[in-house]
Parts: C-alpha cells; sequence; structure tokens
C-alpha cells in the first residue's frame, strides 16, 4: 500500500496538496453561523445522490410520470425513504441557504473585494429556486401540473416578447410532454451541471480571499 502512496505522491504530490487544504487560516470570529453554507453544500451533496437514485425508476412521460412515483414510494426496496430524504433535504437547502444569504449581508460579504463571490452566490440562489420548481412538477399531479402552467405563464405578460419565452419554456403552447422533457433535463442535468460549476467558483474565491468580518 505504501508503494501505491508513493507512486501517487511522486507524480502528483498529493502531501503538499493536503497540507495547502488543512493549513488555510480561520479567523477567530468563526462560529456556527458561517457553517450554514457548508450544510447547504452538503443538502445539495444528498440531493444529487437521491435525486441519481430516482432516476433508474422515474419515468418522464405524461402517462406514466406520476405511477413511476407511486412505483418508487410503494414497491421499490426504501424507495420511500430515497423519495423522503429527497424531499426533505431540498427544503432544508432552501431554508438553510435563506438563512446563508442573510449571514452574508449582515457581515458585509457582499462588499469589496468580495463583490464577484456575491453574485456567485444570487446566481447560485436562483439556480436553487429553478430546482425547486422543475422537480415540483416532475410527480405530474394536479399540485405540479398547476404549478407548472402558472410558472411558465407568468412571462407572457411580457410586452413582445412573451409569447415566444412561454413556447420556450413549454416547448408548445400549452403544457403537456414537452414541458415535462425540458422540466425534467433541467432538473437532472442542466442545473446540477451550472450549480456544480458555480459552487466550485464559488468556493475558490472564498478561499481565495478569505472569511467575511463578524457579525
Amino acid at each position: 500500500m505504501g508503494k501505491v502512496y508513493d507512486w501517487f505522491e511522486e507524480r502528483l504530490e498529493i502531501q503538499a496538496i493536503a497540507d495547502d487544504i488543512t493549513s488555510k487560516y480561520v479567523p477567530p470570529h468563526v462560529n456556527i453561523f458561517y457553517c450554514i453554507g457548508g450544510i447547504v453544500f452538503t443538502s445539495f451533496l444528498i440531493q444529487v445522490a437521491s435525486g441519481f437514485a430516482m432516476t433508474f425508476y422515474y419515468r418522464p412521460t405524461v402517462a406514466e410520470a406520476f405511477s413511476s412515483v407511486e412505483y418508487i414510494m410503494t414497491d421499490v426496496n426504501f424507495g420511500w425513504l430515497i423519495r423522503s430524504i429527497h424531499r426533505w433535504s431540498a427544503s432544508m437547502m432552501v431554508l438553510m441557504l435563506i438563512l446563508h444569504v442573510f449571514r452574508v449581508y449582515l457581515t458585509g460579504g457582499f462588499k469589496k473585494p468580495r463583490e464577484l463571490t456575491w453574485v456567485t452566490g444570487v446566481i447560485l440562489a436562483v439556480l436553487t429556486v429553478s430546482f425547486g420548481v422543475t422537480g415540483y412538477s416532475l410527480p405530474w399531479d394536479q399540485i405540479g401540473y398547476w404549478a407548472v402552467k402558472i410558472v411558465t405563464g407568468v412571462p407572457e405578460a411580457i410586452p413582445v416578447v412573451g409569447g415566444t419565452i412561454v413556447e420556450l419554456l413549454r416547448g408548445s403552447v400549452s403544457v403537456g410532454q414537452s414541458t415535462l422533457t425540458r422540466f425534467y433535463s433541467l432538473h437532472t442535468f442542466v442545473l446540477p451541471l451550472l450549480t456544480a460549476v458555480f459552487m466550485l467558483m464559488h468556493f475558490l474565491m472564498i478561499r481565495k480571499q478569505g472569511i467575511s468580518g463578524p457579525l
């Protein structure tokens, strides 16, 4: 085992990377409120894991979406637990995100030189809300259907381009299979990818600029 480690160490300098990560200075004013962002990140990882598990059984079609969710809840081993974890960790992620935004704002984390950190955080907040909207529709029950219909109908009030935006979101004039397909693609591929990219940027900037001041 030691030879394997030495082989990787010689080529990648793993110990130097580990020392750099663990030797970062942490200001004395840091308390539990500064850990809320980490809870958001942990919730996201739980979302990814539990969501990935459900993709093996979920069917993104208007005819089978609801029945596939029922199947997950009643027939799949621990399916009810996986879906419940997915649902409640989503709520936890939103709640912790709100608290994190308040903490960052109160400690002046949006001021120079951390403007870009704040911007990426706002983008991540928008992506989190988008996760909620798209995920809400996937069971394709009455609540999900009407939520999608209302949300995608909001841009219709925009002059000139409103109708085009609505059709772009729905995939057609009305809510149907095209809408579910688009929301499923957004929820399982586009949004997770964008979130991972902006989280990486967010963490790198925090590491570079340090933690903001005390409350």
